[in-house]
């Protein structure tokens, strides 16, 4: 089992954690319409944590967009690279992330964030970070809403409400099941709104959830798993 190493220079604590998102966030693309729904690859990251031994896992599976059949998939493990910070989560996560998307075989495409894009108290969750940082096309799609309030949806999948921070939509409560507490969604990077909620419409065929996530969730589960053992050397 090989073990990444933190990135040289990575924030270190939260002042500089909170400069490299101000510097950052500029770059941040929301005009782009972003890939047409169900065509080309779709990528799920995800990440899992054993805090205990100081790991974090993450996967990368590759999707075909039409199918939903997975066509690739990729892990990796690293030490947790930044303490808990709410807001700050994606310097704990990208380092393991952005080294399964390198040891993808296939070009990603557009990738579904287990996390939030716009639905950020400073505009720039995971799935702008990670945008920004690969150029990648990249949507956020969360269980909860984070600090933000929401309109209810209607009860009809595909039934959405406002994502609100203030006055200002952030992303929306999208209803992917019938009854089903909605999930929250936002743009990310070079994608807008209203093309991040129809891809992941498009990837809840039948759970709550979108395929991707689901998909990428149980990988880096298993990944983690795998880690603990070799080093616990069982």
């Amino acid at each position: 089992m090989t073990i990444i190493a933190t990135p040289a220079g990575w924030p270190a604590d939260e002042t500089e954690a909170l400069a490299v998102q101000d510097r950052l966030r500029g770059r941040v693309v929301l005009d782009e319409p972003g890939p047409p729904v169900g065509t080309g690859l779709v990528t799920g990251v995800d990440v899992a944590y054993d805090d205990e031994r100081d790991l974090v896992a993450a996967a990368a599976v590759v999707l075909d967009a039409r199918t939903l059949d997975v066509v690739d998939r990729a892990t990796a493990v690293g030490r947790v690279a930044f303490p808990y910070v709410p807001g700050l989560l994606a310097f704990r996560e990208l380092p393991a992330v952005l080294a399964a998307l390198d040891a993808l075989s296939t070009g990603p495409g557009l990738v579904v964030c287990d996390g939030y894009g716009q639905a950020h108290p400073r505009r720039f969750g995971l799935a702008s970070h990670l945008g920004v940082l690969t150029g990648l096309p990249v949507l956020g799609v969360a269980k909860n809403p984070f600090t933000f309030t929401y309109e209810q949806p209607g009860p009809a999948r595909g039934a959405a409400g406002a994502l609100l921070a203030g006055g200002e939509e952030v992303g929306r409560a999208l209803r992917t099941r019938d009854g089903v507490k909605p999930v929250f969604v936002s743009a990310g990077h070079r994608i807008t709104l209203d093309g991040a909620c129809a891809h992941t419409l498009a990837l809840t065929p039948r759970y709550r959830l979108p395929e991707t996530t689901r998909h990428a969730d149980a990988l880096c589960r298993r990944a983690l798993a795998e880690a603990v053992r070799g080093v616990s050397g069982a």
